[in-house]
This record gives structure tokens, sequence and C-alpha cells, in this order.
């Protein structure tokens, strides 16, 4: 019975306009591209990330999300690269929703301390369905009349996929210590729906920030010096809005960090939360490689129900600034990494 209403949740979702948000990393500073195309080739090296999230596993066929990222600073042409594949499950009946980005940032650097990097990213997506997953009440009715049982034809019939472009663009403006920058995602607000009818994303905007403050200003050298930073991304899709605010303490090479979404100074509506969750964050940093790993404790009134999320993510890197020289006279300046 559980399976049944579970595939009538999934087929209202498929039938029904698109409301829902876009897939959220509580370490979303350990997503960059994902959550801004300027952050494309802000740091050094070539970069390969690697995010999981499993949301809600109490809940059986619950959400999960991938995400792979590649970039790497071009500073010749003081331009950032990337590429960006997202996949993102829903359901018994694994509702996919894929998404390959190429991306593209410039920096121009203001003066010897800031740099200003706008960002685009060029998409392409796919949103289908198992159709061999779902059950139809009418193929449970027959089963004991000696005769195949028949279908929801019409409803067979209609439901498709869903291909489209999506396009995104963002800004960032930093120095060493300090960052802030805004995006916006499905500036073209495409067609998801897996039926013949018009439904579209709403655009998501984000606005986020952060400031990294050594612990540490003192005359002698020392060969590592704690840090805390402090950030936040407040995001608003259609009706819904989100804030992500929190902490992280680094003293290579262990990281920790607490944070709360919600909007406290909301009521819960239909389509926000605003008591919604609180995210403890471990990681550990190696030469190239840097691991993380996050736990949301659900405070909202699905606190005893949903399990919380797990989220792992993977990120490394190489060094290549020894290996090259740049010809021209701006000095390369990397954006603040919060974990190192």
């Amino acid at each position: 019975m559980k399976r049944i209403v579970f595939v009538f949740v999934i087929i209202a979702i498929v039938f029904t306009e698109a409301r829902a948000q876009d897939p959220h990393f509580s370490q979303y500073y350990s997503a960059p591209l994902y959550l801004n195309p300027a952050f494309a080739g802000t740091g050094n090296n070539h970069r390969l990330i690697a995010n999981y999230r499993n949301q809600w596993p109490a809940i059986a066929n619950g959400f999960v999300t991938y995400a792979f990222s590649y970039d790497y600073n071009v500073a010749e042409v003081r331009s950032g690269v990337g590429f960006l594949a997202t996949v993102d499950k829903a359901g018994s009946a694994d509702l996919t929703s894929t998404t390959l980005q190429f991306i593209y940032s410039y920096k121009v650097q203001l003066s010897d301390k800031w740099v200003v990097t706008p960002g685009l990213s060029f998409g392409y997506g796919m949103r289908d369905i198992d159709f061999n997953k779902l059950v139809f009440g009418d193929q449970l009715d027959f089963s004991d009349r000696g005769q195949a049982p028949t279908t929801d034809s019409q409803v067979m019939n209609n439901l498709g996929s869903a291909n489209y472009f999506d396009f995104g663009a963002g800004i960032l403006i930093y120095n060493k210590t300090f960052w802030a920058g805004f995006s916006a995602s499905h500036i073209n607000t495409p067609n998801k729906s897996l039926l013949d009818v018009e439904s579209k994303v709403p655009m998501k905007k984000s606005l986020h920030a952060g400031v990294k403050i050594p612990l540490y200003n003192g005359v002698f050298k020392r060969d590592r010096v704690s840090s805390i930073s402090p950030s936040f991304v407040y995001q608003n899709q259609g009706n819904f809005d989100q804030l992500d605010v929190g902490l992280h303490f680094n003293y290579s090479p262990v990281m920790i960090g607490a944070w709360y979404r919600g909007i406290p100074i909301q009521q819960d509506t239909k389509d926000n939360v605003s008591q919604d969750a609180l995210v403890m964050i471990l990681g550990m940093q190696f030469d190239n490689l840097e691991i993380g790993y996050s736990y949301d404790f659900t405070i909202s009134d699905l606190s005893s129900v949903s399990g919380g999320a797990h989220e792992i993510a993977l990120k490394y890197s190489v060094d290549v600034s020894l290996r090259r020289k740049v010809k021209h006279k701006d000095k390369f300046i990397p954006c603040p990494t919060f974990t190192k």
C-alpha cells in the first residue's frame, strides 16, 4: 500500500506545475560551481569536486543528488573554464533530472587586492521517469479474472521525457579574505514537464558572502594558523525562500563547522519552513585532497520521520602555479578557501 501511495505522490509531482526547488547542498562552499558560475577558475589549480547528498533517508526512496565538477584558471587570458554535471533522483519510480553545464568566467582586477568576476553557464537538461516502476490501480484489479491487466493508457501515452536548455549567470567580488556574490539560475525558465503542457521552472536567485578571519596576527611566523570563517547563502526561487548561515573553524588538517537553515522571522507557509535544520560539518585536509562530511538535524515538523540528510564532498586539486609563467602584469589573486 505504501508503494502505491508513493507512486501517486510521484505522479502528482509530474502532473502539477513545477514548483519544486532545486537540490541544495549544505556544504555549498564545496560545490562552488553549483552555487555560482563566477567561481570557475578562482583557484590557481585544476580542481575536481564530487558531491553526494542523501536527503530524508528514513523515508523510502527519498531524494538523492550527485554533482561532479571540474574547473581551471586559464591565467593567460584571465579566464576560468569549468564543467558541471548534476543528477537528482526522487521516488520509487526514479524521477531523474540530469543537467550538464559548461561554465565560463572572466577576471577583472580592480586593484592589487580586489578582483571582480562575472560568469556564465550554458546547460542542457534531461528529465524522465522509469515507467517500469509505475503501478496503476487498474493493474491490480484484474489479476484474478484470468485476463491480462489493463493499464491507464491515457496517462502512459502522455507521459514522456523532457529535454531543455538551461542558462545561468553570476558575479563575484573578492580579495584574499573576503568574497561576496550573486547568481541567477534558470534565467530562461525552462519547461521540465513530462506531459504536453507547459511547466516552467522559476528562476533561482542566490546572494552569498563570507570572510576568513585568521586567529593569529603576531610577528612570529607559524606553519599553521587557525581561522574562523562565517558565511551565509540566501536563496529565492518562486515562492520559496531559504537562508543558510554558519561558521567554520579551521586548524589544518581539521575543519569543523555548524550551520543553521531557515528563516526564523517568517512563520511556516506552504513553500517555506521557518525552522528547517541544524547542520554539523567535519572535514579533513591533505596536500591536494579535502574530504567533508555533514549531517542535517531536521528541526521542522518532519524531524521525527525524515532521518535528516547525509552529505559527502570530495575535492582534489593539482597545483600548477610553479609550472608556468603568466605573461601579463596582473598578479593572480585566488578566492579565499574556507577549508584551508
